[in-house]
């Protein structure tokens, strides 16, 4: 008796819980700079930061420059959360001139390192290296591309590893200028270690309407932001972000918001950043 007793009181409580409003997921705020500044960061109240992929698990650097990395990554007070720019304009993966067994090698050493330096995401932006020549088939250039990110998915799967491909305005790259080209591949690619990087700069450069966001809900995994006039820090020009955060709202999104902009005042500009867009995420998922 004592037994059924405890059962209904606990069926009871479970039920409960489940009715009582659960509170939303507010996304984190990051910021894509050195990790020289890593205190900066740290003192203006952003927990992550995002670094390069040349400048901290390249193949190039030697294994001391590496274990130097892994120690400095390991004491810094935010974590190294992701690299950006996976390819230097020297290796093409788009287009007729790509060596696709060297760019996997590449890739694989890539993610062991990012793996053993505990960094989840790797960006794939890289307008250079992924900018077909005019004139040339676009439609092959994507198809051929879908092929070559299959096998560096299977690379990031293998490594622990999260690829988001990132949409590029016209001025970085003719191919993949909008969140709907990237997610097409991401679509095609299918696969779980390779997924979408919705960059609000670029979008707000583009023209492309929030509403894409909430389009690609389903393989977002992450999203970077920055003005659109001279892609300065949130909040030096006072840009209105907040159609594209709603999208994200909308979208149930449970990834975190990295700031990617350029700055020549990283003591002013990096807490005004991380204020002005906390501000921003917070009215909007205020709203009712």
């Amino acid at each position: 008796m004592k037994f059924i007793t405890v059962l209904v009181v606990s069926v009871v409580l479970m039920a409960l819980l489940s009715l009582a409003p659960r509170k939303a997921y507010v996304p984190q705020i990051g910021l894509v700079a050195p990790l020289e500044q890593d205190s900066l960061l740290y003192a203006a109240g952003f927990r992550m930061l995002g670094e390069t992929v040349s400048r901290m698990v390249s193949p190039s650097l030697s294994e001391q420059q590496f274990e130097q990395n892994l120690a400095r990554i390991k004491k810094a007070k935010c974590k190294v959360y992701l690299c950006n720019i996976l390819f230097t304009g020297k290796i093409k993966i788009a287009g007729p001139a790509v060596d696709e067994a060297r760019v996997v090698a590449y890739v694989d050493s890539v993610l062991a390192r990012a793996q053993q330096a505990s960094i989840p995401f790797i960006v794939l932006g890289s307008g250079g290296a992924r900018r077909i020549p005019e004139g040339y088939d676009a439609q092959k250039a994507q198809a051929d591309f879908v092929v070559l990110c299959r096998k560096l998915a299977v690379a990031a799967q293998k490594h622990g590893v999260m690829i988001a491909i990132e949409n590029l305005n016209a001025s970085e790259t003719n191919f993949l200028n909008t969140v709907k080209s990237a997610a097409a591949v991401v679509r095609a690619v299918n696969h779980p270690n390779f997924k979408l990087n919705a960059d609000i700069f670029h979008m707000l450069r583009e023209g492309e309407s929030p509403q894409s966001i909430v389009e690609a809900k389903d393989i977002l995994v992450h999203c970077e932001i920055a003005e659109k006039q001279s892609r300065s820090f949130p909040g030096v020009q006072g840009e209105d972000f907040k159609p594209y955060l709603r999208a994200l709202r909308k979208a149930n999104y449970k990834g975190n918001i990295f700031i990617e902009g350029n700055t020549s005042n990283p003591s002013t500009d990096i807490p005004t950043s991380f204020a002005y867009l906390t501000k921003q995420i917070q009215e909007v998922y205020a709203e009712k």
